[in-house]
């Protein structure tokens, strides 16, 4: 099989029947344009985990994601606005970033919206990644939370809506989650020239066996 565009590959809706070598060659592809790429800021939607960049591969399986495809930062940093064919959703997992993953896109449907399931999430990603932290931001509804967690167990977290509660040792500077994520891992809104990038990004999706065809928008990229 040989590809010209990206877009054509996925348009064939078959993108999570490739075989080895064909998912090698695509993967290439993502590395060499991901390698020409310079960081920029993200916006995560107010809602994202991180999980450490060497051991970032459990967290497929720990978020029950499949078929991931890869795609550059630039591929993926629009997930929200992609139009998919449900059941299946896109999340978006980031090329590694000062030495750290970011997972992003469509969480209320891979995760949940009850606090059970974010901070289950936040454990399992932990348990399978070593690591993992959580980052809330609802401006609206006045939500701030901020979870770390390792190896299955959560350490330290702070919520606020209208009193603060934490978890661990108070720590003023980490009030919130844009601050905390600048001092706990990385704040996906200051991403920059002087970030260390590496790797490729992945789009995965919230159900097995149904194809990329529900992602027209990356239709014409080379």
């Amino acid at each position: 099989m040989t590809y010209g565009r990206l877009g054509d590959v996925i348009a064939t809706g078959l993108t999570d029947r490739l075989d080895v070598r064909e998912r090698t060659v695509l993967e290439r592809r993502a590395r060499i344009k991901a390698g020409a790429e310079e960081p920029f800021p993200l916006d995560p939607g107010g809602w994202w985990y991180a999980v450490p960049g060497e051991t970032y591969e459990g967290l497929f399986d720990a978020l029950g994601l499949h078929d991931r495809f890869p795609v550059t930062l630039y591929e993926g940093s629009g997930v929200e606005d992609l139009p998919w064919r449900r059941p299946a959703l896109p999340t978006f997992v980031t090329p590694e970033l000062d030495g750290w993953r970011l997972i992003f896109g469509n969480l209320p449907d891979v995760v949940g919206i009850d606090w059970d399931d974010w901070m289950g999430a936040t454990e399992r990603l932990s348990a399978a990644c070593g690591q993992a932290q959580m980052f809330y931001e609802d401006s609206a509804g006045g939500s701030d939370v901020w979870v770390v967690a390792e190896k299955g167990v959560i350490r330290r977290r702070y919520a606020a809506e209208n009193d603060p509660e934490w978890l661990g040792d108070p720590d003023e500077e980490l009030e919130g989650a844009a601050e905390a994520c600048r001092h706990l891992s990385i704040d996906p809104t200051t991403l920059g020239p002087t970030t260390r990038m590496s790797g490729c990004g992945w789009l995965a999706l919230t159900e097995p066996d149904v194809g990329h065809e529900g992602l027209p928008a990356l239709v014409g990229l080379e």
